[in-house]
């Protein structure tokens, strides 16, 4: 026993030898640094030539392999997830299921790239069904961000364990970026760009090709502004301009609400659309509770009608209360008014992070583009000889 004892001894005191002394600020620096380097590349900002965070780009190319085209079978979400993890993201079940949840809401993103099947959660916070029994495929316009893949558009690097290959960028012919928008939380930096209507970021990048020398104003009279997935209203358009000429900015949104009178001859407040990121629940609470407080006066009972049609939040107002009173105070009290605050910051190159105005934004799609079409060109050229 004393002998085993003495031999665990010496191996502790043997490693002793090979502890490098350094200082620890000098550590800090450089381990610090490469811990942020990994986050801000390869987890939480997104590239500016297909609008993706690597894990995002991990699935849908995973999804490509499988064959789940938008014209293909659903198939259990454990079973990417599975894929994914196994070829070429080695980090936990759960984030990377988050991430293929996040993909096919149509509350959080504008133009889902992935079509679902099951419980996928809502606007009221509810959580989406285990992996094993929600299904999905392909959307019909993830289609557009894969295209040409195989015709050596794009390079591709060896995965983790150097089993396999993976694009370091998809071809994309969307837009992506700007279409769906993104956010996310690096080290030092985080980015939040909101998503807009695929019909005006084309007319604003066709427009880009037309004049290069178009200034971001010059775009704005394609491009209105923001496209929230869950509606509302846009206030305080002189920010806009602010927004897209910096890459930074606030822009207001209100819910899109109506006063009527009903039969009965009293007042209601209908909420039909409401700010993007803004849960449904907590603001039916919110409004309950200030209401319970007497914060504000006038109301007489609020439900959520809501249904697969759409938003529909009825407010009942008492006979003496005056409506528009009520609406103003709700705006200035609950998250029927919010900000969305805009920070455009993206990958440049894959790994330069910076914050870019639309323009810029555009110019670096264009980029990208005009080089997948060259490679493809080549491709085909060789393949025809």
């Amino acid at each position: 026993m004393s002998k085993i004892i003495e031999n665990r001894n010496q191996g502790v005191l043997g490693g002793i030898d090979r502890i490098k002394k350094t200082f620890i600020s000098q550590e800090m620096e450089e381990s610090y640094l490469d811990y942020s380097m990994t986050v801000i590349v390869q987890r939480a900002l997104p590239d500016v030539r297909d609008g993706l965070k690597p894990v995002q780009r991990r699935i849908l190319y995973a999804m490509h392999n499988l064959g789940l085209n938008f014209n293909a079978r659903f198939r259990k979400s454990a079973t990417i997830v599975g894929e994914v993890l196994g070829k070429y993201h080695p980090h936990g079940d759960i984030p990377v299921y988050d991430a293929l949840v996040h993909l096919a809401q149509d509350f959080k993103l504008r133009y889902p790239l992935i079509a679902s099947q099951g419980n996928f959660g809502s606007m009221d916070g509810d959580e989406p069904a285990a992996m094993r029994y929600t299904e999905t495929k392909l959307s019909k316009i993830a289609s557009s961000v894969l295209v040409d893949i195989e015709k050596d558009t794009v390079d591709f690097m060896p995965n983790f364990d150097s089993t396999q290959k993976e694009p370091k960028v998809l071809p994309s012919t969307l837009p992506n970026l700007l279409v769906n928008g993104t956010m996310g939380i690096a080290v030092g930096m985080a980015t939040n760009i909101p998503p807009h209507n695929i019909s005006e970021i084309c007319d604003a990048v066709v427009s880009l090709i037309d004049n290069p020398d178009a200034t971001c104003e010059d775009l704005l009279e394609y491009v209105k502004g923001p496209d929230f997935p869950t509606g509302g209203i846009i206030y305080n358009f002189k920010d806009i301009k602010q927004v897209y000429a910096t890459g930074r900015g606030g822009i207001t949104t209100r819910a899109k609400a109506e006063i009527i009178e009903n039969r009965k001859g009293m007042f209601q407040i209908i909420v039909h659309e409401i700010p993007f990121q803004v849960n449904k629940a907590s603001l039916i609470e919110k409004v309950a509770q200030l209401h319970k407080e007497k914060r504000i006066s006038g109301i007489k009972d609020i439900r959520d009608e809501s249904n697969k049609e759409g938003v529909r939040i009825v407010i009942d107002l008492r006979k003496n209360a005056f409506p528009k009173k009520v609406l103003n105070k709700l705006f200035s009290l609950t998250e029927l008014q919010t900000k969305f605050h805009v920070n455009m910051t993206a990958l440049v190159s894959g790994i330069e992070p910076r914050v870019l105005n639309l323009k810029v934004v555009l110019e670096e799609y264009l980029k990208h583009r005009n080089e997948v079409i060259i490679r493809r060109t080549k491709f085909e050229l060789e393949r025809a000889k």
